[in-house]
């Protein structure tokens, strides 16, 4: 039985300067940790307990990039399936603030910076955001910005798409 597609809620229309949202929690395993860090990030101390003691973590933690997976995993599963989204042209800056450690319970939460529709295509619009994950402390763990694509709902003719470039 296939399960049909979600309904789209969320278009480039909809995701003004200041638009938030909650993208709910998930807490990694220690099994998650070293099956992530086993394939993509293999340093002793996201693989074993003794090599992160004495570690500066301390402890057993997540890398960085299993942190952005989980983070795209939520951002995936609670908004962009049900946007209109086309994929991101890149990051500006990601930051590691605080290890994260099995058992965490990580929340992201997702805010517009900047909206603008894009000059070559009448129908995709560009938004900047922030995604923050802190963990159930309320710590911040992570910090990215970047961008991303959105279908726009009424497509823009080529000449209101957006502001003219002088040609200086």
């Amino acid at each position: 039985m296939t399960q049909s597609p979600p309904t789209l809620r969320f278009y480039w229309e909809d995701l003004h300067v200041g638009f938030q949202r909650d993208l709910g929690t998930i807490s990694p395993s220690r099994e998650d940790i070293i099956a992530f860090a086993s394939q993509f990030d293999p340093q002793p101390f996201h693989l074993d307990d003794e090599a992160a003691k004495a570690s500066v973590f301390g402890a057993l933690c997540a890398s960085g990039w299993h942190t952005c997976s989980m983070a795209m995993r939520l951002m995936v599963t609670n908004f962009l399936r049900e946007s209109s989204s086309l994929g991101s042209p890149g990051l500006e800056g990601i930051k590691w603030l605080k290890p994260v450690f099995p058992g965490d319970t990580l929340r992201l939460q997702h805010t517009v910076l900047e909206s603008r529709p894009m000059s070559k295509r009448p129908d995709v619009g560009l938004v900047r955001t922030q995604w923050e994950m802190f963990n159930q402390h309320g710590d911040k763990v992570l910090h990215m910005e970047g961008y991303g694509m959105f279908r726009r709902r009424e497509p823009a003719t080529a000449s209101t798409a957006a502001p003219k470039e002088s040609a200086s």
